[in-house]
């Protein structure tokens, strides 16, 4: 039998993939010398904090049903479990993806690696959306997943915009 998660659950990864992802940015802000560069991806890092708030205020307007554990969990494990499944997905927000960074990169190849990640992210959602019933809060998977495609739209905006300076 599949693992089956509710909203509550899948919003608890997002709010922690968008936290990790703020800390990507922030990195490579860190290393960027140029400030133009520098505000972009503070810019950027930003974002990703407004999207976590947007997922905890979704989180707190959940119907009871959207929060109702799907498993029996008297160890409390399902923090754990689920920072683990935000923190490994391989996307945007994997902690080894800022960890990579070593400052060399460019502007262009930062936002192509943040491209990666987030068409990696809309994977991992599209894959989560099966394994949240409908009645317990697919619509909001599918929220998550047109923010993060949005995030696609934005960073190949700047890559194109990037190209045109260098």
């Amino acid at each position: 039998m599949p693992i089956t998660f509710n909203a509550n659950e899948a919003l608890k990864v997002a709010e922690r993939i968008e936290g990790n992802a703020g800390a990507f940015y922030r990195k490579a802000a860190q290393l960027h010398s140029g400030e133009r560069s520098k505000d972009l991806l503070f810019k950027l890092a930003a974002m990703e904090d407004q999207h976590q708030e947007t997922f905890s205020l979704m989180r707190t307007q959940l119907a009871a049903a959207e929060k109702e554990p799907t498993t029996y969990d008297p160890m409390d494990e399902e923090m754990l479990y689920l920072k683990a499944l935000a923190d490994q997905h391989g996307g945007e927000g994997s902690p080894t993806a800022a960890d990579a960074l070593t400052g060399k990169e460019s502007m262009e190849q930062v936002l192509r690696v943040a491209i990666d990640l987030e068409h990696k992210t809309v994977q991992f959602y599209t894959g989560l959306r099966e394994r949240v019933p409908a009645g317990l809060g697919r619509d909001k998977l599918d929220k998550i997943i047109a923010e993060e495609k949005n995030h696609v739209v934005q960073l190949s905006r700047e890559l194109h915009a990037a190209r045109g300076k260098a």
